[in-house]
């Protein structure tokens, strides 16, 4: 029936990650053991102070639709977590609560982005960045990096593909999948770039900013020549475990913010109203109140090199945030291993899934085919099994 379908819909890519998760949860169903290392989720619970701020929100009978770029003091919590963290200077007007952090990016590409324009990714990248583009008509232009670079992408790497067409540049720091942190240095090396190229905005995705170990998280917008073509985008799902909750948000300038509330209208309204009052507990909070969780992410981090480092062909770098690794496997590539052909980092993880019982991602999702992800957000207990399967099945 894929003529009924619109050509947007046929030639739109099903997210890797879900589709992976789906598969795994598919084969789980059936009776087989799979330990999923595949989905950017905490396994944490969602601290109580939290809880409680939306429990109270119930009692006292939040129930109605919300304003559309969300509650008056939410947004005013925003700014104050902008100016506390990022030192970002924003007002109200110029903050848009969503349905999660993925709602924003689409909100955003969805009101900048004209049909035929460019958006650069540096790769790795997020896997909904390309289709989110495309659905918007754009043109993705993706430049390459590697395990050898820290998978970061040079100021002047950039410079050399940008094109009269060029609309937007999207970051991502801390990075997904790799974990991989850009520098205060290396951002405002891209500043520096971008100056010159008044016509193209920057969206800076820094949903993972407080995970990380020992880096400093700098945000872009707080270059100063660029704070009025940046658009931050972040929100509650990682950091607070709070993934089901479908909060994010952006600061914008009040142009940008405005068409973003124009279309978010016509498609999903304002978002949940006890998530929102939930949000409010969770960015006013002392981030010292979630440290348990990053500590806890750094020494699973530590443990999963430690065992990887162990297994014949896997390359590593050792990642400053998020909770991932993202290691180069082509070593594989062409390989035969209990009669399952290895040609590709596809090919790689559904033999990890079919052969392992464990769940991975494809790097080819994010722009970099030599490379898988694995999430390090599960148990140490399901981590050590994990990577003893893996180096079992490849040995």
């Amino acid at each position: 029936m894929k003529e009924f379908l619109t050509n947007k819909i046929n030639n739109l890519p099903a997210s890797a990650t879900l589709a992976m998760a789906a598969k795994a949860r598919e084969l789980k169903n059936s009776g087989i053991d799979i330990i999923g290392l595949s989905l950017g989720e905490p396994d944490f619970n969602v601290p109580d102070f939290i809880k409680d701020a939306a429990i109270s929100a119930i009692n006292q009978n939040y129930n109605s639709y919300t304003p559309v770029d969300g509650y008056a003091d939410l947004k005013k919590a925003i700014c104050e977590k902008f100016k506390r963290d990022n030192n970002l200077n924003y007002n109200t007007n110029q903050i848009v609560v969503s349905t999660g952090a993925k709602q924003s990016i689409a909100n955003v590409v969805q009101a900048i982005v004209k049909p035929g324009e460019e958006v650069i990714l540096l790769a790795p990248f997020w896997v909904s960045y390309s289709a989110i583009v495309e659905m918007a008509e754009g043109i993705p232009i993706i430049i390459e990096s590697g395990i050898e670079d820290d998978f970061k992408v040079k100021a002047s790497k950039i410079k050399d593909y940008i094109t009269d067409k060029t609309k937007m540049i999207i970051l991502n720091s801390p990075n997904n999948p790799s974990g991989s942190m850009y520098s205060e240095d290396e951002l405002r090396a891209i500043g520096d770039v971008l100056k010159n190229y008044p016509n193209i905005f920057v969206l800076s995705d820094e949903i993972y900013e407080h995970i990380q170990y020992g880096s400093d998280h700098f945000s872009f917008g707080a270059i100063d020549e660029m704070y009025e073509r940046t658009i931050t985008v972040n929100g509650v799902a990682k950091a607070f475990a709070m993934t089901g909750w479908r909060i994010g948000y952006i600061g914008a300038p009040e142009w940008i913010a405005k068409a973003c509330t124009k279309l978010q209208g016509q498609v999903t309204s304002g978002a949940n109203c006890i998530a929102q009052k939930a949000t409010i507990a969770a960015i006013k909070a002392d981030v010292k109140q979630i440290s348990y969780m990053v500590d806890e992410f750094e020494s699973r981090k530590k443990l999963i090199i430690e065992l990887l480092s162990g297994i014949k062909g896997i390359k590593l770098n050792n990642p400053d945030g998020a909770f991932y690794v993202f290691p180069d496997i082509s070593y594989y590539f062409g390989k035969e291993i209990d009669g399952f052909k290895i040609n590709n980092s596809s090919d790689f993880s559904m033999f990890l899934l079919e052969k392992a019982h464990v769940a991975t991602v494809t790097g080819s999702a994010f722009g970099c085919p030599n490379n898988i992800r694995i999430s390090y957000a599960a148990s140490k207990e399901n981590i050590r099994e994990a990577i003893k399967r893996i180096k079992a099945v490849l040995a």
